[in-house]
Formats: structure tokens, C-alpha cells, sequence
């Protein structure tokens, strides 16, 4: 038997950021969120934005393959936050904004469940390649939609009851995927 490994990372960040090279990251912790002291990145002079939050899904698969057909697969997926690309001004930040910040990241755990939870149900079959491939990119996509829902609805944090509706909506729909939560 032999092992073919394929690697795919995607990041999606929040608020106008693309593109991270290889840098330090973290992956979400239930019994860790966000601090200020998390944003290591210099500040866009130029964005209308408050605060940057990088944040995204990266997933990586391997195919074992044997009399040149698929017989399993193994998938990883995790939610990670890059402290070198996110920013914040400080004239200009509060609990209230890093909340909402929060809130991103905790969007993204809630897509690697969902992603999670749709790798468990697939089968190994000769399009698993493909299979792996539309489950992850559906995940990203629907993240990038609830992620613009999310800043569109709030506001970007300052409707603060349309704010604490995503809270509660996001920590439910957690707890509806606690058995794929991030470890």
C-alpha cells in the first residue's frame, strides 16, 4: 500500500485581509479567546476598519491507496487565528469591538465543525479527491457568507442587540456541533 498526501489550506480573514505567508498561528481553544495582546500587526493607516482579525479554516488530507483504488482517507481541519496579521487601533478599540472580534473567530470554529461533520459522513469512494475538495470549499464559502452577514447585521459591533442575537445564534449552533469541537 502507499500513502498519497494532498495539502490544501485556505485561510479567509475578516475586514479586507488577504493572503498570509507562513507565520505564527493559533488554533481555537474553547477555554481561549482573544485579547488585544493577540493583534500584532501594524496597523492599516488606510482602512476604515477598527480591527483585523485573521482568522480562517486550514485542511489537509491523506489518501491511502491500494491496488490503485482509494480505501480510507484521514482529514484534519482547524480553526486559526494569526496574530501577525491582525491589528486593532487602540484609540478606537473596546471590549465591545473585541467581542465582535471574537465572534469572527468563534465563526470559523463553528465551519470547522460543520466541516468536520460533513468529512465523517463521506464514503470512500474513487472521487473522494473531489468529494474532499467540495466539502471544504462549501465550508469556506458559506463561512465567507455568515462572516458579511455577521459585520452587515451588526454593523461591524455597534448594533449591540443585533450583536448579542449572533452571540447567542453562534454559541447555539456551537453546542449543535460540540462533537467536532477544535480540542
Amino acid at each position: 500500500m502507499e500513502m498519497m498526501a494532498s495539502k490544501y489550506a485556505l485561510l479567509f480573514a475578516f475586514m479586507l485581509f488577504f493572503g498570509v505567508q507562513q507565520e505564527t498561528a493559533f488554533t481555537w481553544q474553547p477555554d481561549r479567546n482573544l485579547t488585544w495582546a493577540d493583534y500584532q500587526a501594524v496597523v492599516d493607516p488606510n482602512s476604515d476598519a477598527v480591527a483585523l482579525t485573521a482568522a480562517g479554516i486550514t485542511f489537509s488530507y491523506s489518501l491511502k491507496e491500494a491496488d490503485r483504488r482509494f480505501v480510507s482517507f484521514v482529514a484534519t481541519a482547524e480553526a486559526n487565528f494569526y496574530p501577525e496579521s491582525s491589528w486593532y487601533k487602540k484609540d478606537k478599540c473596546n471590549e465591545t469591538v473585541l467581542a465582535h472580534e471574537q465572534l469572527h473567530f468563534d465563526i470559523a470554529e463553528l465551519h470547522v465543525r460543520m466541516l468536520r461533520a460533513a468529512l465523517n459522513d463521506l464514503e470512500t469512494t474513487q472521487a473522494i479527491k473531489s468529494d474532499l475538495r467540495r466539502v471544504h470549499r462549501n465550508a469556506n464559502r458559506d463561512m465567507a457568507k455568515m462572516q458579511n452577514t455577521y459585520d452587515l447585521e451588526t454593523n461591524n459591533s455597534r448594533d449591540v442587540e443585533q450583536q448579542e442575537q449572533w452571540a447567542s445564534l453562534v454559541k447555539n449552533e456551537l453546542e449543535k456541533y460540540q462533537q467536532f469541537e477544535s480540542k
